[in-house]
């Protein structure tokens, strides 16, 4: 099996299920006219973690990792209308530009964003008594994956669902010797999750339009 064949059934099943409607296609033409990097969530991965978030009856999310607010998108329409999602972003570019694009998916009600290094603003949340949250996704730097995770514990509640994204890495995530503090940080965040007694996880293989990857579940099972 190669790259093309994973992108050609990634689009039939895209097709089928997870078609662009004018919202998320806008969202992609701005992120790429913006000059941010196309490494947000595939259509199907999106769906994926809207989906997720319905089963869940999700009224509270935390995105940590906004980029141009794709998954921002599909994750805030899974929202009752009261529900509220807060995204998180380093990058003020990237927080500008996905503050349009949720605005034109009609979305600004429902979606606040914070800007700032991820390890800074997640105190100040707490501080602020903004959690419990019931779904957390995880899809910033990866070097910080770790620190990222036991944050989304104490930010959980019982039954809140983690999800990180890129945990496999086109499978380099098995070099124990290797220099790339994404991969070591990752590496961390798999012994982290191994580790932590208050979840019950796995983590799923993926391969599709943005090639070979993989995605940890977390499903809280008790107060961290």
């Amino acid at each position: 099996m190669s790259q093309n064949v994973w992108t050609e059934v990634d689009n039939y099943i895209c097709g089928l299920l997870a078609p662009n409607d004018p919202a998320l296609e806008a969202a992609l033409k701005a992120s790429e006219a913006a000059g941010l990097p196309a490494i947000q969530v595939s259509a199907t991965q999106g769906k994926f973690l809207y989906l997720l978030a319905c089963l869940m009856r999700a009224g509270n999310i935390l995105e940590l990792g906004t980029l141009g607010g794709y998954s921002t998108i599909w994750l805030a329409r899974a929202l009752p209308p009261k529900g509220r999602l807060i995204t998180v972003d380093a990058n003020p570019k990237h927080t500008e530009v996905a503050r349009s694009n949720v605005a034109f998916a009609g979305l600004s009600d429902r979606v606040e964003f914070r800007v700032g290094p991820g390890l800074d603003v997640l105190p100040q949340l707490e501080r602020e008594g903004r959690g419990p949250f019931d779904f957390i996704f995880i899809d910033a730097n990866k070097s910080d994956m770790p620190e990222y995770f036991a944050w989304a514990l104490r930010l959980s509640h019982p039954g809140s669902l983690i999800i990180a994204d890129n945990v496999i890495r086109d499978g380099k995530v098995l070099d124990a010797s290797t220099v790339d503090a994404d991969i070591q940080g990752v590496r961390r965040f798999n012994q982290r999750l191994a580790d932590e007694k208050t979840v019950s996880a796995t983590e799923l293989q993926t391969v599709g339009s943005k090639g070979y990857d993989g995605f940890a579940m977390a499903v809280v099972l008790a107060d961290a």
